[in-house]
C-alpha cells in the first residue's frame, strides 16, 4: 500500500475558553491547505507545512489573539498532533522514522521525528531577531511541543544556522513536513507489520 492509496483522515474539534479549533487532516493528500487561524504568519507556515508534506489540511481557528498569539498557536499544535495520531490509527506498516535537512536561503534546519508513541521535544533554534512583525518565533517551539505531546512523537528540531526569522521558521515548518511525510509513509515490505519489537507503539 503506497502513500496515496489509503484513507488516513481525521477531523478534530477542540473548544476551550481560549480557542475554538476545527481541523481536518488527510495524510495521503496532495498538499492542499485551507488555513484560517487569525494569525497571518502562522497561516503562511501551516500552508507551507501542508504543501511540502503533501498533506491536505483544513484549519479554522478562533482564539484570544487580542491577548497574544500563544494560545492559538499552541492549541493548533495540539489539535494537529491529535489529528495525526487518529489518522495513523494502528500504525501498521508505517516507516515510523523520518528526517530532513532543509535549506531556506541563509537558514538550515535539521528535523528528525519518531512517531513511535513516546512524546519528547528537543528544540534548538535561535536567531538574532525573534520577531516577524508581531509574531514571536519562540511560539514555533510551543507549537512543536504541543504537537509532539499530542501525537506521541519524539521530535528533534535544530536550526543549524540562520539569521532572518522568517526564513528560520519557514525552514523548520517545511523540514517538519518532509520528515513527517517520510515517517508516515507505508513500507511496502512490511505493510501489515508494526514497526516495533515491543508489539505496540
Amino acid at each position: 500500500m503506497a502513500k496515496g492509496t489509503s484513507q488516513r483522515v481525521a477531523t478534530v474539534h477542540r473548544k476551550t475558553a481560549e480557542t475554538d479549533i476545527a481541523l481536518t487532516l488527510a495524510i495521503d493528500g496532495r498538499g492542499v491547505g485551507k488555513i484560517d487561524t487569525g494569525v497571518a504568519f502562522f497561516d503562511h507556515m501551516l500552508t507551507l507545512f501542508a504543501k511540502h508534506g503533501l498533506f491536505d489540511l483544513t484549519v479554522k481557528a478562533k482564539g484570544d489573539t487580542d491577548v497574544d498569539y500563544h494560545h492559538t498557536v499552541e492549541d493548533v499544535g495540539l489539535v494537529l498532533g491529535q489529528a495525526f495520531k487518529e489518522a495513523l490509527g494502528d500504525k501498521l506498516g508505517i516507516k515510523r522514522y523520518g528526517f530532513f535537512l532543509l535549506p531556506m536561503d541563509e537558514s538550515l534546519a535539521r528535523i528528525a521525528v519518531d512517531v513511535g508513541g513516546r512524546p519528547h521535544l528537543v528544540y534548538e533554534a535561535e536567531v538574532p531577531t525573534m520577531f516577524v512583525r508581531d509574531f514571536n518565533i519562540v511560539l514555533v517551539k510551543e507549537f512543536c511541543r504541543a504537537f509532539s505531546n499530542a501525537l506521541g512523537a519524539n521530535l528533534h528540531v535544530q536550526l543549524v544556522y540562520g539569521e532572518e526569522p522568517h526564513h528560520a521558521a519557514e525552514a523548520i515548518f517545511k523540514g517538519l513536513a518532509r520528515a513527517l511525510d517520510a515517517a508516515t509513509q507505508i513500507e511496502p515490505r512490511a505493510a501489515d507489520l508494526l514497526p516495533s519489537t515491543k508489539g505496540k507503539i
